[in-house]
């Protein structure tokens, strides 16, 4: 699967079509210098075989205690200060990845690939699975995912739209790494990643 695309679009077309708002109702994005405490991470549109259905994947970082820290200094000089000032050098110890996973046509993109899946795509949505990476260089471990739950409308009404939240320890993981959720289908086959770095 291709990397996610860029959030701008995407989010001002959820906009206009009101689709969707309930995942981010009350949420900032990331204007001016300083960091805030959601941000969007991304999204993607795939095409399901055979259904014909188009699947959206949108992200969303819900981390506090990043609000208001900014970049000083850019490459191998780059830090994080923190909103009181200090120097960030771990990323913060619990954060949130939001995941929507969407059949409605929110987005005017054409889909960036292809997935063949038997199941009803409002099954899929029920029964997306979710994988952490924290990446150093090139090496890569995966992080146990504190909780994943389903938010919004209960999973027994039949619903177009379904909203995760995978909570996320990242105790003692160095800003100089990056973070990555993978959602994945039932089977396990790889639908969409999302990054999260701050530096």
């Amino acid at each position: 699967m291709k990397a996610h695309r860029s959030t701008a679009g995407g989010f001002f077309l959820i906009a206009l079509a009101g689709l969707g708002l309930a995942a981010f109702a009350g949420t900032g994005l990331k204007t001016g210098p300083g960091l805030h405490s959601a941000m969007p991470a991304g999204y993607d549109v795939i095409m399901l075989k055979p259904s014909g259905e188009t699947l959206s994947l949108m992200g969303l970082i819900e981390c506090p205690e990043i609000e208001g820290a900014q970049h000083v200094a850019v490459g191998s000089k780059a830090r994080l200060i923190s909103a009181n000032g200090n120097t960030i050098q771990k990323f913060p110890q619990h954060f949130s990845f939001r995941v929507t996973a969407s059949l409605r046509k929110i987005f005017l993109d054409s889909p960036s690939a292809s997935v063949d899946l038997t199941e009803d795509p409002r099954e899929l949505l029920l029964h997306l699975k979710f994988r952490v990476r924290a990446y150093h260089a090139l090496e890569s471990r995966e992080i146990a995912a504190e909780s994943v739950e389903m938010i919004g409308m209960p999973a027994d009404v039949p619903y177009d739209e379904r909203v995760y939240r995978i909570n996320v320890n990242a105790a003692n993981i160095p800003i100089t790494d990056r973070l990555v959720i993978e959602v994945l289908a039932p089977q396990g086959e790889l639908l969409m990643h999302f990054t999260f770095s701050l530096l």
